[in-house]
C-alpha cells in the first residue's frame, strides 16, 4: 500500500483585497462584514494595492477571528516570503454580477427588557438569488447567505458560488461550488452536466473526473456520509 495519499479537498477561502493599509479602517469596515456572513476561523488569502506590513495584518485578521493562510503575488510577496508565509499566483479576473432579483427571508430577534419599546432591527436568515441571463464567460455570481437559482444555463469559464444549494436549469458548462463555508448540506441540481469544477463544503471534482455517464444530463449532486461526492442521473 502507498504511504502517501491525494484527495480532491478544496479549501474554501475568502480573499480580502485591500486598498488601504489604515489598519484602523480596516477594522472598522472589515469587522461588521465578517460577522455578518462567515464564521470564526474562516481562511482568507490577503491581496493589496498598498505597500503595508504584512505581520501587523496578519495579526488584525487573527484578532477579528479570520485565520490568513497566503497572500497573493504582488506588493505583499516579498515580506510574505520573508517570513516563509505562502504566497499564491493571482486569480484570474471574473465580473461579479448581480442577480435578475433577490428574496430576503429576515427574522426578528428575541427582544429583552432593554429594547422592548425599541423596534428590533431585522436580521438576515436566508437569501435566495434568481439570474434568468446566461451566465457570460467572465462572470460569477456569488451569494454568500443563501441559495442560487439559474433558470438558464453557464458558460465556461463562469463561476457560480452559494453558501446553499444551486440550481441551473440549463447547462453548467464552469464553475459551480455549492456549501462555501462549510454547509455540508448543500446540494447541486442542473439540467446538463458539463462543468470544468464541481465543490460541494471543499470536496471538489474537476471535469477529467466527473463519471462519464452523467455527462450532458440532468444531476443531482451531493455528499455522502464520507464526505465524498455522489453523482446522481435524474430521470425526467
Amino acid at each position: 500500500m502507498a504511504d502517501i495519499r491525494i484527495k480532491g479537498r478544496m479549501v474554501n477561502a475568502l480573499r480580502i483585497s485591500l486598498d488601504t493599509n489604515d489598519h484602523d479602517a480596516i477594522r472598522q469596515q472589515l469587522k461588521p462584514k465578517l460577522q455578518a456572513a462567515f464564521p470564526p476561523g474562516t481562511l482568507a488569502v490577503i491581496e493589496s494595492s498598498v505597500d503595508q506590513e504584512l505581520i501587523a495584518l496578519i495579526q488584525l485578521l487573527i484578532d477579528l477571528e479570520v485565520q490568513p493562510m497566503a497572500v497573493t503575488e504582488g506588493i505583499l510577496g516579498d515580506q510574505a516570503r520573508a517570513i516563509q508565509f505562502p504566497v499564491l499566483p493571482p486569480d484570474r479576473q471574473l465580473q461579479e454580477i448581480k442577480a435578475t432579483k433577490e428574496q430576503v427571508v429576515e427574522v426578528k430577534p428575541e427582544s429583552t427588557a432593554d429594547d422592548e419599546k425599541a423596534d428590533a432591527v431585522p436580521i438576515v436568515a436566508h437569501v435566495t438569488s434568481y439570474h434568468d441571463e446566461i451566465l457570460r464567460t467572465g462572470q460569477c455570481i456569488v451569494q454568500n447567505q443563501g441559495d442560487i437559482i439559474i433558470t438558464a444555463g453557464i458558460n465556461s469559464g463562469s463561476e457560480v458560488i452559494a453558501s446553499g444549494n444551486i440550481h441551473i436549469y440549463g447547462s453548467a458548462r464552469g464553475r459551480v461550488i455549492a456549501g462555501a463555508g462549510g454547509n455540508t448540506a448543500a446540494r447541486i441540481f442542473c439540467h446538463a452536466l458539463e462543468a470544468e469544477l464541481i465543490s460541494i463544503a471543499g470536496t471538489y471534482c474537476v471535469a477529467d473526473d466527473i463519471p462519464p455517464n452523467v455527462v450532458k444530463k440532468p444531476v443531482h449532486i451531493y455528499l455522502n456520509d464520507q464526505q465524498e461526492l455522489v453523482f446522481e442521473a435524474l430521470q425526467f
